[in-house]
């Protein structure tokens, strides 16, 4: 299909790709949204071509893209990645037109479970940071509020159950510096509680987590305690010594924590969408007179596909 047979008007959802020709989204009669379009175009466009004789069928569209140099590129992924870094050339709607933390759990929510992990790789530092901004505008809306990227991060959820998450970040402390990429296990006690622990990543880190074990206790939380904003849960690691009254097989069990982690290291999280989340971690220190202080930049939180 040649962009050349285009004759009418057409619907086309969010770019992800470089600039081909130049497009634009009418509302109100006046261009609100413009950008270019890609070869093949975007999801979900119904062309009028030829009279209205043609159509793209969604049915026959493939979920990715493949460059020039072979790559594949998903465009679900990329979606997300347009929308929190869009190019200079697109104009932004109204932010008071649309919640932009609904849209962006919406676009998450296109990816497929087992595809989810890519977004590890394509998010970087501050686009991670940008999703915990936009994140803040999801409890301005009530519906949306009580939405859970999580069920064990969801107080209502009595099951024992366990689920690991692969997180990123960067710019931790040169003594932790294998925070910038680690796993983390979340999972539901006997006594209804929810605990997690730091586990995976390098070889130095798990040798680490073998000798002290990074557990924490996982609670409800409205807003983060050194800037009152608002978030979801709260992963709090105290001084290590949980009262855990069963974990997973093969956990070790629990000890008093290493610095920096024994000062009072809290970890607040919100829900960007299924599976995901986003957070910041925070040594608020055990000292009254302590000014909490970010123990790394923001984190992003990828829920890891279970395999029955």
């Amino acid at each position: 299909m040649k962009i050349g047979a285009v004759r009418e008007s057409w619907l086309i959802r969010t770019p992800v790709l470089t600039p081909a020709i130049d497009g634009s989204i009418l509302r109100h009669g006046k261009p609100q949204l413009t950008f270019p379009l890609s070869d093949r175009l975007y999801r979900g466009v119904v062309l009028a071509v030829h009279g209205g004789r043609g159509y793209e069928s969604t049915w026959d569209e493939k979920p990715y893209e493949t460059l020039p140099t072979g790559k594949r590129v998903y465009v679900d992924e990329s979606d997300v990645v347009t929308f929190l870094d869009p190019p200079k050339e697109l104009i932004p709607l109204d932010p008071a037109s649309y919640n932009p933390a609904a849209y962006l759990w919406k676009k998450i929510e296109d990816i497929p479970e087992e595809r989810r992990h890519h977004l590890l790789q394509l998010l970087e530092p501050r686009l991670i940071s940008r999703a915990w901004e936009i994140a803040s505008t999801r409890y301005d809306n009530p519906k949306l509020a009580k939405m859970t990227a999580s069920r064990l991060f969801s107080t209502g959820d009595a099951e024992t159950s366990l689920e690991y998450f692969s997180c990123r970040t960067s710019q931790g402390p040169l003594i932790i510096s294998w925070i910038n990429f680690f796993k983390m296990a979340v999972f539901r006690s006997n006594n209804g509680q929810t605990y997690g622990r730091v586990c995976g990543g390098p070889v130095v880190s798990t040798i680490v987590n073998a000798l002290s074990p990074l557990y924490f206790e996982i609670t409800e939380a409205m807003e983060v305690m050194a800037t009152e904003e608002p978030c979801d849960v709260a992963c709090k690691f105290g001084d290590g010594l949980l009262a855990i009254e069963d974990y997973p097989q093969g956990f070790p069990r629990p000890s008093k924590h290493p610095y920096p982690f024994d000062d009072s290291v809290v970890i607040y999280i919100r829900h960007i969408g299924p599976g995901v989340c986003v957070g910041q971690a925070w040594q608020e220190g055990k000292e009254l007179q302590q000014v909490p202080q970010r123990l790394c930049s923001d984190i992003l939180m990828v829920k890891q596909k279970q395999y029955r």
